[in-house]
């Protein structure tokens, strides 16, 4: 089904009412379809988000718990969800249908989101590009979005559609658990991994493992905020940066009784966001079958003592911080001593050197030199000899990180023409295609051409990494995505043969200070922030100088002054001018900054701040793509990590979830599955209670730990009815080897509620503490 792509940003939707019914009236079709073709995992997981839908709109899941189980499967929100839009004079209420629940704080159900989708160290296959277009063709803009994460986010998504929109990605092997939410977001990776001259070994299959591993964890259900792991094969590039992640792991290789042995530098604490801090060394050299137990052990210490109150100091970094590293590490090492052992924590090892990648084709030689240029540019800029001769690495740039649904299916053949589907999003937002012979790169490049994805530029100054800013994003205060196409087009008008030293920097904007485009480790960075000036409110961005891309995010830029929107595309002209005319032979642009001193850059572009009246000349009151009158009256309250929502809260709305899905086979006379439904709710509602004391109870131990703690206290007891509720959670437990009939069944459904109720009301009595 087609969709509409030029909608008016009024719309929010590029779906039609009439569209939109057909694809909520497909739904249940899909389910039917697809039955069989999930994994049992996936499949439990979905079935259960479509559960606490349709309870949300009964009223029965609270609106900030359900926020954040909905970004845990990765379902996000979008500017202009709470029904309100500046139209550059005043602000207008949306007319989104009324009468339903809300799907969080502030946020309409029937008002369209957008959808991340994790994709592990930015591994693809054809099929799952196929996939991908369908999705965006039907759901969506026609649009699918590369994240600076190598995830996927598709735009303009109804909540009601999610589920089906997940099982379709499931059965291709494609899942959104986690992709948002206070969880263990994609674990990234360098999209070069296998194929690099500068690396080690391949970091692939240990990514996978981490993945694997980490999905759904109970260790890592418990954190204040995001925690984001990555893998990269060296030190020297930037495809893993693993200085700005909560957990990174670098690959290297010892020798040991004449031997060569793999391990990894492993690094904690980085990220960037308003507050940036650089990654400290946890391991210099982490044998391989440590990787998981000790981020584990990393995760369980961040759940247990990292923030929770204050969003501003929840996430790893701070933790760090705030014990200093010797502690810190002490504390992991502590907690790894005592993890029960996991056969999984080694078992991938064995395997490592199964499922490498290779060619389809035989190897070849690179072309001569052409006398196209634009094709020159595309061999320089987008070609990667691999370590594997006769063989290149392809980036395929996606201006914006833009892709369209044909465009995905005319790559998903591109791939089987000439791979066999070896393909990975990477960190600037585009494609890397691995294990072309290199006799087939020009031959390659005109098919590229004819789908549109030819354009030379990767990851060089015409490869613009933009977050979505103002488009979509609630935080959003200038138009990072308009800035960038409009840098862009500029530096693209000067031609292909842009001098050496500025082809080689990287711009990178962000629409706000929150860094989601990564402004701090670029060349020039710029994040959006809103001035007065003549009486009116004008969009600025704050220029950032000093990052350092290389190194794996070696370095952060600071800001050193803010100027107009309209005036950066000035800036970067004098800036780039000054570094050309001005650089000492061989001199990198972090230290020509840092040699001619940013109060001279600043002198240089000081005037830049003045602009004409707005009598004199609107153009500078409104942003780029935006043809309102600029206002931040459309900001909102973001969602990137969610509410801060106890451990608690997601046990006990699961309690209810199970004694609701009883209820439902009670309706069906299925009453074995009803009585056994209610009774592990009233399993999962004591281990809930008894998590807020003894965090790593087992199932087994559940009722035990239950009665020593709250039961022989009396911690449990109604102060009207004492130990009655109580009580049905062991006489449940007695009986329940025992065969349910319809009225057995029954009751212990109306106990269960009961006994749910009470641990809700020993929580609060006991004052709501956070696990």
């Amino acid at each position: 089904m087609g969709s509409n792509t030029n909608s008016p940003p009024s719309t929010l939707s590029p779906l039609s009412g009439v569209q939109n019914q057909i694809m909520k009236s497909s739904n249940s079709s899909w389910k039917d379809l697809l039955a069989g073709k999930i994994s049992p995992d996936l499949g439990e997981e979905i079935d259960i988000f479509e559960t606490q839908l349709d309870r949300r709109l009964q009223g029965q899941v609270d609106e900030k718990v359900f926020a954040e189980t909905r970004l845990r499967r990765g379902a996000y929100g979008q500017r202009y969800d709470n029904g309100q839009r500046h139209d550059g004079v005043e602000t207008k209420t949306l007319p989104f249908p009324d009468g339903k629940s809300s799907k969080g704080p502030h946020t309409h159900w029937d008002a369209p989101g957008m959808q991340r989708i994790k994709i592990p160290y930015g591994g693809m296959n054809p099929e799952q590009l196929e996939t991908m277009a369908e999705l965006a063709e039907e759901y969506s803009d026609d649009i699918a979005h590369i994240t600076t994460r190598q995830d996927f986010q598709l735009h303009f998504i109804y909540l009601d559609d999610t589920p089906t929109i997940m099982r379709r990605l499931a059965a291709s092997g494609i899942t959104t658990q986690e992709a948002c939410g206070n969880s263990i977001r994609n674990v990234t990776g360098c999209p070069f991994a296998g194929v690099c001259h500068d690396e080690p070994f391949d970091v692939s299959p240990y990514a996978k493992a981490l993945t694997e591993f980490l999905l759904g964890h109970p260790d890592c259900q418990n954190f204040g905020r995001k925690f984001k792991p990555t893998f990269s094969g060296c030190h020297q590039h930037s495809c893993g940066l693993t200085a700005m992640h909560d957990i990174g792991f670098t690959a290297k290789v010892r020798e040991v009784d004449g031997e060569e042995v793999r391990g990894f530098e492993v690094v904690v604490g980085g990220g960037l966001g308003p507050v940036p801090r650089q990654a400290k060394v946890l391991s210099e050299f982490l044998d391989p079958g440590e990787i998981l137990p000790i981020t584990q052990a990393v995760a369980r210490v961040f759940g247990r003592l990292g923030e929770k109150k204050n969003r501003n100091r929840a996430r790893l970094k701070f933790l760090v911080e705030d014990l200093g590293l010797e502690e810190f590490v002490r504390l992991v090492e502590e907690e790894r001593k005592i993890l029960p052992d996991d056969d999984r924590w080694t078992s991938f090892l064995k395997d490592i050197e199964k499922n490498q990648e290779g060619p389809s084709r035989p190897p070849g030689k690179m072309p001569s030199e052409p006398s196209d240029p634009r094709r020159k540019a595309w061999l320089r800029s987008n070609v990667r000899p691999q370590k594997q001769e006769g063989y290149s690495a392809v980036t395929i740039t996606l201006p914006l990180g833009d892709i369209t649904s044909n465009q995905l299916r005319e790559l998903a053949d591109i791939c089987r023409e000439f791979t066999l589907g070896t393909i990975r999003t990477n960190v600037e937002q585009n494609f890397v295609l691995r294990w072309v012979s290199n006799d087939d790169l020009l031959t390659l490049h005109d098919a590229l051409d004819k789908s549109g994805l030819g354009e030379p530029g990767a990851s060089n100054i015409l490869d613009i990494v933009a977050c979505p800013g103002t488009d979509t994003c609630k935080l959003g205060i200038s138009s990072s995505r308009g800035l960038a196409a409009e840098l862009r087009d500029r530096l693209i008008a000067k031609g292909y043969e842009l001098d050496e030293a500025i082809e080689g920097l990287h711009i990178k904007v962000s629409g706000c200070f929150n860094s989601c485009g990564q402004h701090h480790v670029a060349d020039l960075g710029f994040y959006g922030v809103s001035r007065r000036l003549n009486g009116y409110k004008v969009p600025h961005f704050q220029v950032i100088l000093g990052g350092q891309w290389e190194e794996n995010a070696g370095s952060y830029g600071l800001p050193i002054l803010a100027i107009p929107s309209k005036r950066i595309p000035d800036a970067v002209e004098r800036i780039t001018e000054k570094y050309m005319q001005g650089r000492e032979k061989g001199e990198k642009f972090k230290d020509f900054v840092a040699r001619i001193g940013k109060v001279e850059i600043k002198t240089m572009l000081q005037d830049l701040g003045q602009i004409p009246t707005h009598d004199e000349d609107p153009s500078y009151y409104t942003d780029w793509a935006d043809a309102r009158e600029y206002s931040t009256g459309d900001i909102g309250i973001g969602e990137c990590a969610g509410e801060v929502v106890s451990s608690f809260d997601f046990d006990i709305t699961a309690a209810e979830r199970i004694e609701f899905e009883g209820q439902v086979q009670l309706e069906g006379k299925n009453y074995q599955e009803a009585g056994e439904h209610a009774y592990q709710a009233m399993i999962q509602a004591a281990k809930a209670l008894v998590k807020v004391e003894f965090h790593d109870v087992t199932d087994d131990k559940v009722v035990d730990e239950f009665k020593t703690r709250f039961f022989d206290t009396e911690k449990i007891f109604d102060p009207y009815m004492g130990a009655k509720f109580a009580n049905y959670l062991f006489q449940a437990h007695d009986k329940k080897d025992q065969a349910y009939e319809a009225d057995r069944a029954r009751h212990t459904i109306e106990e269960a509620q009961l006994f749910i109720e009470a641990v809700h009301a020993c929580y609060d009595r006991l004052g709501a503490p956070l696990a």
